[in-house]
């Protein structure tokens, strides 16, 4: 017997239980969300070394690509028959690398270590005489004594809390030490990876192309090509922008502040820098602690502080962010708000870093269907079409 099989409501069949299988799926991962994690972490360990090495790669694809297409481009070197352009550029982008991690473990790390450690040493100091300023204060003022009780509690509940802080910073230097050192046959085979990835970019690329070619029609491949290309645009613009404006935020910050004769300048500085790499929330999440940290030693200081960061942030976002970042990200204010705040809540640390490049890759490709099948009904596609 002869089955006739209506096309349309087959296609719809497919799709409805491609649909009910995922959320099958969907629904075991939030219900044995720490069996999956906890699976993904085993093959997480697995391929380390791959991950690494792509890391690795992808950050000094752009120190090459300013070697290949800058500095070899010149006159002089371009009349060189055969010269192994690639081969040098690699070269140099180590060399390069390995300059700036020396110079960070020889002039900023020492330094680093030592303000946190006379830090720690001189937090009691600090507390005695904070707590001395707070008290005085409070007596000059006769403060009802039921205030002055909650006041006092606070303000020990806050103490507590930063000595509980400060005091963890060192065992967490400790422990990442040992998370590299632990890490470092890891590392060694993530280097060799990223040589050959970086050797061999363009085949990568071409091998990659090649697959999605061989499993998807004309338009498929198309999509899937253009959407790898954008993807690879937006995490490189991004990632690549923040990195420099961040070390540019650290350095003008260290000026500043020894213009200011601020304690603790070098440490303040590296906090500063590499929390600036967090869209939004960062320079919050930079100048809370690093006040703290002033306003044991000064709280006129600390409010001084506090203006400066407020300046360069100011500066950062309406002159050197833009400078640098340009339209990378391509969305408005809320939506990065929500990209860090569900990023950040999904992944920790690093969904907050690349919450934001991620969301926009997402947010362009709605985008696109959206307005696609706006155009498919003969509707406009500009949003304030619809304000009304």
């Amino acid at each position: 017997m002869k089955i006739n099989w209506d096309k349309k409501y087959t296609t719809i069949a497919v799709y409805a239980l491609i649909v009910i299988s995922l959320s099958i799926v969907f629904n075991n991962v939030i219900s044995k969300l720490d069996v999956f994690t906890g699976k993904l972490n085993q093959i997480l360990v697995v391929f380390q070394p791959f991950i690494i090495g792509f890391v690795i790669a992808y950050l000094l694809n752009f120190i090459l690509k300013f070697y290949e297409e800058k500095v070899f481009k010149i006159k002089m070197i371009k009349k060189i028959r055969n010269f192994p352009s690639r081969g040098l550029g690699i070269l140099f982008s180590y060399v390069t690398a390995l300059i700036i991690v020396y110079l960070f473990m020889q002039f900023v790390l020492p330094q680093l270590i030592e303000s946190i450690s006379g830090l720690i040493n001189d937090i009691p100091r600090y507390v005695r005489e904070l707590t001395s300023l707070i008290e005085t204060e409070l007596y000059e003022r006769n403060i009802d004594q039921e205030y002055m009780a909650i006041i006092n509690e606070k303000f020990v509940e806050i103490t507590n809390w930063v000595i509980q802080l400060l005091t963890n910073i060192l065992p967490l230097i400790g422990n990442m030490v040992m998370s590299v050192a632990s890490s470092i046959w890891n590392i060694i085979l993530g280097v060799i990876i990223s040589i050959y990835l970086l050797t061999d970019k363009e085949k990568f690329f071409a091998l990659g192309k090649k697959i999605v070619t061989s499993l998807f029609n004309s338009k498929h491949t198309t999509i899937i090509l253009d959407l790898a290309n954008r993807t690879n645009l937006t995490f490189g613009k991004f990632i690549g922008g923040k990195i420099v404006d961040s070390v540019i935020i650290g350095i003008l910050t260290l000026i500043i502040l020894a213009i200011f004769k601020m304690p603790y300048m070098v440490l303040i500085s590296v906090i500063i820098g590499i929390t600036n790499v967090i869209p939004f929330f960062g320079p919050f999440i930079g100048a809370i602690p690093s006040a703290i940290i002033i306003l044991f030693v000064s709280p006129i200081q600390a409010l001084w502080f506090l203006i400066i960061v407020l300046v360069i942030q100011q500066v950062d976002g309406n002159i050197i962010g833009p400078k640098i970042l340009g339209d990378s990200i391509g969305i408005s204010a809320f939506w990065i708000l929500f990209a860090i705040l569900v990023a950040g809540k999904l992944f920790g640390l690093i969904g907050m870093i690349i919450g934001v490049p991620m969301f926009a890759v997402i947010y362009s490709i709605i985008k696109d269907i959206i307005e696609a099948r706006l155009r498919y009904k003969g509707l406009p596609v500009e949003t304030s079409h619809y304000t009304n």
